[in-house]
């Protein structure tokens, strides 16, 4: 009698990067405890983790959001070359403005580092399960930016001649309505200067305004 062979587990392969060589190396440890994991490639910065990524369209590319170069920038660049590798941050910070800049960038998951060890493997599966993996309180500030924003859609783009402003550019408009200055919204959102001065005329040509306090007073009017 013929014994059933049982299938071969399916290993996940993973890119990680933090500019922390200590860190990495904890990190590393942590996930290879668990079998369907293994880390392929390791990176200190942005540009070498986009580098590690193409080289090795791994599954999962586990990125530190503040490592030189930008992990969010590195986020944006790997989704858009590999949009099956699942993209999950791992930053220091509950910023919700480092959150929705990860999530729009293509992440699928955001760490905290310092949540239990333990737990990384099991939100690492669930991220290449096709599942979110979001601390609950950081969920529950993107479901009220979410309520906000479609709020905010429906009141100004029926009163504005049909103009329809991309996430970026409501984004960059309600900071501008909290007062930032164009260093300020760059650094928030993780951009270049010339970047945001590029989303701001955008926004007053599609606005059909003159400068930014009239984009302002437009969108305090009609939200």
């Amino acid at each position: 009698m013929s014994v059933q062979e049982e299938p071969l587990q399916r290993i996940y392969r993973v890119v990680m990067a933090d500019d922390h060589a200590p860190t990495r190396e904890d990190i590393r440890q942590t996930i290879e405890c668990d079998s369907r994991f293994r880390v392929v490639a390791e990176a200190a910065d942005a540009p070498a983790a986009v580098e590690a990524a193409i080289r090795e369209r791994p599954d999962i590319c586990l990125l530190d959001v503040q490592m030189p170069g930008s992990g969010i920038a590195a986020a944006w660049e790997i989704s858009g070359r590999l949009p099956d590798t699942h993209i999950v941050m791992l930053t220091a910070h509950a910023d919700e403005q480092f959150l929705f800049s990860a999530l729009r960038a293509g992440a699928s998951g955001y760490l905290l580092k310092d949540m239990d060890a333990r737990r990384v493997p099991a939100a690492l599966a669930d991220v290449v399960e096709g599942a979110v993996a979001i601390p609950r309180w950081l969920l529950a500030r993107v479901l009220d930016e979410f309520r906000d924003r479609t709020a905010r859609r429906r009141a100004v783009v029926p009163r504005i001649d049909g103009a329809q402003l991309t996430s970026r550019e409501w984004e960059v408009l309600g900071l501008l309505r909290d007062g930032s200055s164009t260093g300020e919204i760059a650094e928030r959102l993780v951009l270049s200067q010339v970047t945001v001065r590029s989303h701001i005329a955008s926004i007053l040509r599609k606005l059909r305004v003159p400068d930014r306090k009239a984009a302002v007073r437009l969108f305090e009017s009609q939200s």
